[in-house]
């Protein structure tokens, strides 16, 4: 049985492979069960405290239906609610909120923020999302793959974009659990290189291939195409310059033709129709990313089990 109990995950890399296989295989296990009927209210008496500086709809809502339907309570603490950094030091906010809750979860602009949460909290933290890494989206991504090809080793996966923290997070995985990875971005987009060197570290006990190109055409062949958002919260000023640079990295139905006939198409979304995908793509029919945004809370529940039980 898996032991992560009084652990952290800031990053995907803070899991070793049998430790991602076991919170996904956990993860389908809890969605089994609910989709039955079964109750799994093991957190019974548990609270859940959740920072967040940035807005969300499916990590909020999965966060707190995750922890209702294990039996526990969430609390929401917004952007005006704390001010991280501001209104009273990181440090400060993790040793308060850890002598009332059982686990945290924050959602924030800086890595080094959950980072610091992480080493001054006496109970586990879990990263909601950082400018660095998204952990807990690349849990429910591997067990949406896993549902739809039973397993990970071989697949080639091309994410198409910003080399960002949904890319890291994705390299990461694949890493572990034997993909080939492929990201493709714009010149100066690429993903940070210290990722891509832990990657290659690690590919060598998986037999995993992990690569950063510039060409669009690395997506023939994919088994799985993924892309983000071109301006992430907090790059808003960039936009307008992003979309020129983009744009032709948009995945579009030429784009998917050139993969697989299995092929599907995954997005962490909010999807902005017309820049990095067509709608066309997003609602088609080899496109996952709904089945994709419902796993979140499959994941979060295994991760807080985990972390807490």
């Amino acid at each position: 049985m898996l032991d992560l109990k009084g652990r952290n995950i800031v990053s995907i890399d803070d899991l070793t492979r049998e430790e991602l296989i076991q919170l996904i295989n956990t993860a389908l296990r809890l969605k089994d069960e609910l989709y039955v009927g079964e109750s799994h209210e093991v957190l019974h008496g548990k609270t859940l405290g959740m920072i967040f500086e940035k807005p969300s709809l499916r990590t909020r809502v999965a966060f707190e239906s995750a922890m209702t339907q294990l039996g526990g309570h969430a609390i929401y603490l917004g952007p005006n609610d704390i001010k991280l950094g501001k209104r009273e030091t990181t440090e400060d906010i993790a040793r308060v909120l850890s002598s009332m809750a059982n686990v945290i979860t924050a959602r924030v602009f800086a890595h080094k923020t959950v980072k610091d949460l992480a080493e001054y909290s006496k109970v586990p933290v879990i990263n909601a999302l950082s400018d660095f890494e998204h952990p807990t989206q690349i849990v429910g991504d591997m067990l949406t793959i896993k549902e739809r090809f039973g397993g990970f080793e071989g697949l080639k996966l091309t994410f198409v974009g910003d080399g960002n923290n949904v890319a890291h997070s994705l390299m990461y995985a694949g890493a572990k659990l034997g993909m080939h990875v492929v990201i493709v971005s714009p010149k100066g987009y690429e993903p940070s290189s210290n990722v891509m060197k832990k990657c290659e570290k690690i590919s060598k006990e998986t037999f995993a291939k992990i690569e950063s190109v510039n060409d669009i055409d690395a997506v023939a062949g994919a088994d799985i195409v993924y892309t983000d958002v071109w301006a992430s919260m907090g790059q808003e000023s960039e936009a307008e310059e992003r979309k020129k640079i983009f744009a032709p990295y948009q995945v579009n139905s030429h784009l998917m033709s050139l993969t697989k006939p299995t092929a599907i198409f995954m997005h962490c979304l909010p999807a902005h129709y017309g820049d990095e995908l067509t709608e066309e793509v997003g609602h088609g029919p080899q496109s996952v990313i709904f089945q994709e945004a419902e796993n979140r809370l499959h994941s979060i529940k295994a991760m807080l089990v985990h972390l807490t039980r």
